[in-house]
């Protein structure tokens, strides 16, 4: 069985590195019971988020095995990035012709490689569905609704994330609640994070700052 799991932007790289460890896991696991029959796991950079400190970092610290593919997308509009992401996907699915794509999240390479897998009938797998903000003027949440409108499996993280896809008419039998692989990367890096000296590099004491991120363009961008 062939799987391609699609990153595209930053926070991806999180939620696909505990899938990525786990697939090597199984594989490893059904190649011991059938031999020659495991599991082929590729990883798929759209390049939506393509600068060494938005992209590359993240695969060294989270320890992602390098990208198959790399699309190399780069900016551009919504249309434009959804646009190229789709025809370049495409590509990849026509030589590849995977059993099931894996999207997380909900950035524009999220909907793009949700919407080429699905026009060549192949399965779709999305993590993190199911999260609303009931504010269609964010593309974020236009991207979630339209690929979970249209993926066969829906891995959900929370409560709400069942409850709003029912609410929308998804059948149960697409609905799976699995948790949050966010969390999963939390715990396997906290040694890591613990054993860290940022906290006397930047001369701060332990229980005496907090670090907040500012992402939205509509928080930090002026008009």
């Amino acid at each position: 069985m062939k799987i391609i799991s699609v990153v595209g932007a930053r926070p991806n790289f999180m939620k696909v590195a505990p899938i990525s460890r786990q697939f090597s896991v199984i594989s490893r696991q059904y190649s011991r019971q059938k031999a020659g029959q495991a599991i082929e796991h590729l990883i798929c950079h759209t390049g939506q988020h393509y600068d060494e400190k938005m992209s590359k970092v993240f695969f060294d610290e989270l320890e992602l095995p390098k990208p198959d593919f790399y699309l190399g997308i780069g900016n551009g509009s919504h249309a434009e990035q959804t646009g190229r992401v789709m025809i370049e996907f495409e590509k990849v699915l026509q030589k590849e012709k995977p059993d099931l794509v894996i999207v997380v999240g909900d950035v524009n390479s999220t909907i793009a490689c949700s919407l080429a897998a699905v026009k060549l009938g192949i399965k779709v797998a999305h993590v993190e569905a199911g999260l609303r903000s009931f504010d269609r003027t964010m593309p974020e949440e236009i991207n979630r609704i339209l690929t979970d409108s249209i993926s066969d499996y829906l891995f959900v993280t929370e409560k709400s994330g069942v409850e709003n896809l029912k609410r929308e008419g998804i059948p149960d039998g697409k609905i799976f609640f699995v948790g949050n692989c966010m969390i999963d990367s939390l715990v396997n890096y906290l040694p890591k994070i613990n054993s860290s000296q940022i906290t006397n590099y930047y001369l701060l004491s332990n229980n005496n700052y907090i670090v907040v991120t500012f992402h939205r363009p509509s928080n930090v961008d002026s008009l």
